[in-house]
C-alpha cells in the first residue's frame, strides 16, 4: 500500500498518449487521422467503415424493423439525429454494401413558440432544415408544437400491439424482399409545408409551459408532449417505427436523471434500444451504441449539416435544472476518465422492464403522460406511501394557515368580494385561503382535480404535476382522458359494490341481521 513517507526512486511510467502521426489501428497504412479512445486511431476511410458498420450491426442485430416498413425518422437538427438521417441516406443508396430495407420519412417539430422565438426566427430555422431533407429525398413532414393542443385522446390511450413474430418471419421476410427486388415499397408522399399557427395557440402552448414553475418540470413535460406529438404523426401517416436519435452520451445522461426524477422503473424503456409502451409504435434508437466524440468526429469529417436550434435550457447555469446539473456531472467527469459514459451505458443494457408484457386488462394500469405501468401500487409500509401521506399534511396545513390569515379582520383595507367562479388570488397562482361556499378556499375546486389526476400518473410523471400550478392549462385530449379512466373506474366501482350487496343479502338472509351500508363499504373497499 502506499505510505506518506514513502519514496519513490524510480520514475512513475505513464501511458504513452496516441497522436495522429500513428498508423491506422485497422488498415495498418494510412496514418491516423482522429484517436476515439486511447489506442484506438483511426484513418479516415476506416473510421467511415467503422462508423457505418456499426449502425446497421445494430439495427441486424434486434430484427426489430422489417423489410418494407415505414420508418419515421425523428430528426431535431442537432448532430446526433442528423448523423443518424446520414446513414439512412447512404444505407439505402445503390451504392451501399449491404442496404437498408425500410422506406423513412422524417419528422422535425418547431418548439419555437416554447422558447419564445420570433415568426422571422422561426421561419428561418425551417427553412434551413427543409434544404437538409429536400436533399435526401425522403418526405417530410415539419410540426409546430402548437399542434399538441389538438391531439385526440387516441394518443395517451395505448393501442394494442401486433402479435409477435417468430425468429422465421424475419429471414422470410428478407427472401420476399430480396425476390421481389423493393418493388413492394410504398410511393413516397409529397412533403407537407408546415402552416404557421395561430396567434392564440403558440399563447396557449406558453401559458401551460409558463404554468410549471422549474425548469426541471417544464423539460420533463415538453418531452412528453413531444414523444406524443411524434407518435401521432406515426399513426396517421402510417409508420409502425419511430426513430430517435440518442447517443450513447445522451442516453447515459438520461439514465442519472431519471433516477434522480424517479423514474427507475421505467429506465429499461427509457434508455433501451426498443421501446413498445404505445403498442402500434415502436420507438427504436440505433444511434445508443455511439458517444457524442464519435458522432461529432463524423459529422466534421465527411460535412454532415446540422442546424444549432436553442432549447429552453440555453445559456442557463448548470443548477438550472436536474438535467442540466447530470448533464455537467457526465460531460466533465468523462474529460478526466474516459470510460465514464461507457460503463454508465453498460449498466442501462443490463436493465430490464419488470412488466414487459401486458394484457388488454391491465392497460388502465399506465401512466396518463408517459404511458409505463404505474409504479405507485405499493403496499402501505412504504417510502412511496410516507411520501403521500407527507404531502398531504403540508397541503392541509397550508390551506388551514392561509384561511387563518384571510380571516383576520384588517381595517386598513376594505375586503372586496371574489368574482364568481373564480379566486380573488389566482393571477398570483396561489390560493386565497378565502372560504367559498363549499368550505376552504373559494379556489379549492382545483384541489381534486390535481388529486385524481395524480392517481392516474406515475410517481415522475406525478411530480411534474405538481410543479404547475394550475392544471386547467394542460391540453384537452390529456383531461379528456383523464375523465374517460375516472369514469371507468368509479362504473366498475358501482358494479362491484352492487355485486358485494347482492352476496352479503345471500349469505345473511336466513338470520334475522339488518346490516350497515357503511359496513359494506368497508367490506368492498378491502375486496378491492
Amino acid at each position: 500500500m502506499c505510505q506518506v513517507d514513502e519514496d519513490y526512486r524510480g520514475e512513475v511510467e505513464r501511458a504513452a498518449v496516441p497522436s495522429v502521426s500513428k498508423k491506422c489501428v485497422k488498415c495498418k497504412e494510412a496514418l491516423a487521422a482522429l484517436v476515439i479512445r486511447a489506442g484506438d486511431a483511426y484513418c479516415r476511410l476506416c473510421f467511415k467503415d467503422f462508423f457505418v458498420h456499426k449502425f446497421k450491426a445494430v439495427l441486424g442485430k434486434n430484427r426489430i424493423i422489417f423489410p418494407g416498413e415505414k420508418v419515421l425518422l425523428a430528426v431535431s437538427g442537432g448532430p446526433s439525429s442528423c448523423s443518424m438521417l446520414r446513414q439512412v441516406q447512404e444505407g439505402l443508396s445503390q451504392k451501399a454494401n449491404k442496404k437498408l430495407r425500410f422506406v423513412p420519412g422524417i419528422a422535425y417539430i418547431d418548439e419555437g413558440a416554447a422558447i419564445g422565438q420570433s415568426v422571422e426566427e422561426r421561419q428561418r430555422t425551417v427553412a434551413e432544415l427543409q434544404a437538409v431533407f429536400q436533399a435526401t429525398g425522403f418526405p417530410f413532414y415539419i410540426l409546430p408544437l402548437e399542434q399538441v393542443l389538438d391531439l385526440p385522446a387516441s394518443v395517451v390511450a395505448t393501442n394494442p400491439s401486433p402479435s409477435e413474430q417468430p425468429a422465421s418471419a424475419y429471414k422470410a421476410a428478407v427472401g420476399h424482399f430480396v425476390e421481389t427486388d423493393g418493388s413492394n415499397f410504398p410511393t413516397p408522399q409529397e412533403p407537407k409545408k408546415m402552416l404557421l399557427p395561430h396567434v392564440q395557440e403558440s399563447h396557449t402552448l406558453q401559458q401551460l409551459l409558463g404554468s410549471v414553475k422549474t425548469l426541471t418540470a417544464r423539460e420533463e413535460l415538453l418531452n412528453t408532449l413531444r414523444q406524443h406529438l411524434l407518435v401521432h404523426t406515426a399513426r396517421t401517416e402510417g409508420y409502425s417505427k419511430l426513430m430517435l436519435g440518442d447517443s450513447c452520451t445522451r442516453l447515459a445522461v438520461k439514465l442519472l436523471t431519471s433516477i434522480s426524477l424517479g423514474r427507475g422503473a421505467q429506465l429499461a424503456q427509457d434508455t433501451g434500444f426498443s421501446d413498445s409502451r404505445y403498442g402500434d409504435i415502436i420507438l427504436v434508437r440505433p444511434m445508443r451504441d455511439y458517444s457524442a466524440k464519435e458522432i461529432a468526429y463524423y459529422n466534421h469529417l465527411f460535412t454532415v449539416p446540422s442546424v444549432v436550434i436553442p432549447s429552453v435550457d440555453t445559456k442557463t447555469v448548470d443548477k438550472a435544472s436536474i438535467q442540466r446539473l447530470t448533464e455537467s456531472f457526465v460531460t466533465k467527469l468523462q474529460a478526466d476518465f474516459p470510460s465514464t459514459v461507457s460503463t454508465i451505458y453498460r449498466t442501462s443494457e443490463k436493465l430490464q422492464s419488470a412488466c414487459m408484457k401486458w394484457s388488454g386488462a391491465e392497460r388502465c394500469d399506465r401512466c396518463l403522460l408517459c404511458l409505463c405501468s404505474l409504479d405507485t401500487a405499493v403496499e402501505e409500509p412504504s417510502a412511496f406511501q410516507a411520501t403521500l401521506l407527507s404531502d398531504q399534511l403540508s397541503g392541509s396545513k397550508c390551506l388551514r394557515g392561509s384561511a387563518a390569515e384571510t380571516l383576520r379582520p384588517n381595517p386598513g383595507r376594505p375586503e372586496s368580494p371574489a368574482p364568481t367562479g373564480q379566486c380573488c388570488s389566482s393571477a398570483g397562482g396561489r390560493d386565497c385561503g378565502r372560504p367559498g361556499s363549499d368550505g376552504g378556499c373559494c379556489s379549492s375546486a382545483k384541489l381534486p382535480e390535481t388529486t385524481r389526476l395524480k392517481s392516474l400518473l406515475c410517481y415522475s410523471c406525478a411530480l411534474t404535476i405538481r410543479d404547475m400550478s394550475t392544471v386547467n392549462h394542460l391540453p384537452q385530449y390529456i383531461l379528456s382522458e383523464a375523465q374517460r379512466r375516472q369514469r371507468r373506474w368509479g362504473l366498475f366501482v358501482s358494479l362491484f359494490f352492487d355485486c358485494v350487496c347482492i352476496i352479503v343479502r345471500n349469505r345473511f338472509s336466513h338470520f334475522n341481521v339488518v346490516f350497515r351500508p357503511s359496513c359494506v363499504i368497508r367490506y368492498t373497499v378491502h375486496m378491492l
